[in-house]
């Protein structure tokens, strides 16, 4: 179903839990009926049984309740599997509501597996943890759908990938029933797929291969169901039950001694490849049998974007959608666990039924294995593009980017923090780039610096992964961003603020002469040193990142740094962040102006806590 776009998003998604809680309820009914059912038939058997032993009827008669029970067994429990989805379904309503509530901080996925303190900006933007931009995007249910949105997160995209998901993110974005579907699905392959191993074995070399051990496999077969035949017929020979030649009997019990003794050495001889085989592809088809309606949901959406309809067509394998390759995947598995059957067990030995089935599985590994990891990419990608789909649907007044073909460039009308309630969120335009290579934000405390910082970063981290940004509009040339914003000591590592300041430092310079020109938001900078060192290192780390064709924000509260403006010329300015007291209470308004701040509020701030000062 495609939702049209409107900018009440919360309204679909009041109607459409409504509708999930009305079928869930009718789905509790429908379980409580099946319940008293079962307790019903249950009773009807007993007194049939009971008729039975009185000799008032056959006890063949306990068959019919019996089956009605079993038949009653498997669409209770088809019942209970809808009614899980559907309460899986208002969750997943539920989590949007809350998302455009304001109120999802800590009840979604926080990612804090990804953070990484060696990354160039990772720790200092909040893309994880909790109350993160991942936790307020993630929509992903299975491990390989978060982790390629934390990759996205990570890594800018070229333009032109970029482009491609903004395209399928459009797309998406109304089709909130193949969402909502997605989402249902993948959370029963949340625990139990391990990717990366999966799509190992996949691609393992597949063993069994052997054109000598297969023809040995097929002619002991042969020789063993013969002897075992034979074995039978002189077995009935021998009964009476069939009239045999009496040479035939000894014939018959020899075959059958030298089917057993032979076929069982070879089975043991070849007994650790084939048992290998049949563990790895119990734990394999087990985890893709998660991930099968996942799969057959996407094989049969009609796609239109060029991103969408090339992840689409990647999950064929020579004309074939995976739903028919891991059907027949299934019927194998299956016919390997049925070598714990009693009867089958007793059979083994002369039909080789494990090594039969165990040189199919490879047969089917072998065709199929290396789909498994475009597979798991297909689903993966398109779990993220629904993650940021969501996301443009519940923001409908949030543009994609434009990309600039010269840099670095980044220009943006109207822009605010993603992460801050749209009523609390104050905009404010900027642009930097072409001559001006350096903006110093100067104010007091508290007075939006920093989130200013983290403002431009995240904005620059939504438009280099494909997603819609939180301004008016915002163009940007690719760009790598590197950020000292959260810098702490560490007594485990022996490293104070300062030395964290500067190694970070040294990173974002590296970073500056890589092959996109850099992007740096610096907040307080070098705070950590005394004033005149603080003036000369911050002056020449400047220097350094606009002689290498970088741009970037520095903030400060120390105002002989705004005079680096004034030393760069035409290539930096100043802006500054202010506040006033009101009603003896320091107010902020966080609107960027142009210039030096003239105050501090530290003496106010400090007053405001009760300190004389």
């Amino acid at each position: 179903m495609e939702v049209p776009v409107t900018p009440d998003p919360s309204a679909t998604y009041t109607a459409l839990l409504a509708e999930r809680k009305q079928e869930a309820e009718r789905l509790e009914q429908t379980h409580a009926k099946f319940g008293y059912a079962r307790l019903a038939i249950a009773v009807c058997a007993a007194i049939v049984a009971w008729l039975a032993l009185t000799g008032s009827f056959s006890i063949l008669w306990v068959l019919a309740p019996v089956a009605a029970f079993v038949g009653l067994l498997i669409f209770h429990e088809r019942s209970l599997a809808r009614l899980e989805r559907m309460r899986r379904a208002q969750s997943f309503f539920q989590r949007g509501l809350a998302r455009l509530q304001g109120e999802w901080a800590g009840a979604g996925e926080t990612g804090e597996r990804y953070i990484d303190p060696a990354h160039p900006n990772g720790q200092d933007l909040d893309l994880f943890g909790k109350a993160s931009l991942f936790e307020l995007l993630c929509a992903a249910r299975t491990h390989i759908g978060e982790d390629t949105l934390a990759r996205w997160m990570l890594t800018p995209a070229p333009p032109e990938v970029a482009r491609e998901r903004q395209a399928a993110v459009d797309e998406l974005r109304s089709r909130v029933d193949f969402r909502e579907r997605i989402a249902i699905l993948a959370e029963e392959a949340r625990k139990g797929v391990d990717p990366d191993a999966l799509a190992k074995w996949g691609e393992a070399r597949p063993q069994l291969t052997s054109k000598s051990l297969r023809a040995a496999i097929w002619g002991f077969r042969v020789f063993g169901i013969a002897g075992f035949l034979a074995g039978a017929l002189a077995m009935a020979g021998s009964s009476g039950i069939v009239t045999l030649p009496v040479w035939f009997a000894y014939f018959g019990r020899d075959l059958f001694l030298l089917a057993l003794a032979v076929n069982g050495i070879f089975y043991y001889r070849n007994r650790a490849p084939m048992d290998a085989v049949v563990g790895a592809v119990d734990e394999a088809a087990h985890e893709l049998r998660m991930l099968a309606e996942v799969l057959a949901l996407i094989e049969k959406q009609s796609f239109h974007t060029p991103l969408l309809a090339r992840l689409h067509d990647s999950l064929t394998v020579q004309g074939e959608p995976p739903s028919a390759r891991l059907a027949r995947l299934n019927r194998l598995t299956d016919y390997l666990d049925s070598r714990e059957n009693i009867f089958v067990k007793l059979l083994e030995p002369f039909v080789l039924w494990t090594a039969y089935w165990a040189i199919r599985v490879e047969e089917w590994r072998a065709r199929s294995g290396p789909a498994v990891r475009r597979w798991l990419d297909a689903v993966g990608e398109i779990e993220a593009l629904s993650s940021l789909a969501g996301y443009a649907f519940e923001h409908p007044a949030d543009p994609f980017p434009e990309f600039a073909a010269e840099g670095p460039y980044f220009e943006a009308q109207g822009m605010t923090h993603p992460l801050l309630p749209e009523a609390r969120a104050v905009r404010n335009d900027v642009t930097i780039g072409g001559q001006l290579r350096l903006i110093v934000i100067s104010g007091s405390n508290m007075s939006g610096k920093s989130t200013f910082l983290r403002t431009v970063g995240v904005n620059a981290v939504l438009a280099q992964m494909g997603a819609p940004v939180r301004a008016h509009s915002l163009k940007l040339s690719p760009l790598a961003l590197g950020a000292s914003i959260r810098l702490n000591d560490s007594l485990s590592e022996g490293v104070s603020r300062f030395y964290a300041e500067i190694l970070r430092l040294r990173q974002i310079l590296d970073l500056s002469g890589g092959a996109q020109p850099a992007l740096f938001l610096i907040d307080e900078f070098m705070h950590g040193t005394n004033s005149h060192d603080r003036r000369i290192g911050a002056e020449a780390m400047v220097r350094s990142l606009v002689g290498r064709g970088a741009i970037g924000f520095i903030t400060t509260h120390d105002l002989a740094l705004a005079g680096i403006a004034d030393e760069l010329g035409a290539q930096a300015k100043n802006v500054h962040f202010e506040d006033h007291v009101e009603d003896g209470k320091i107010r902020f308004d966080y609107v960027m102006r142009p210039g030096v701040v003239r105050k501090s509020n530290a003496i106010e701030l400090m007053r405001s806590v009760g300190l004389e000062v």
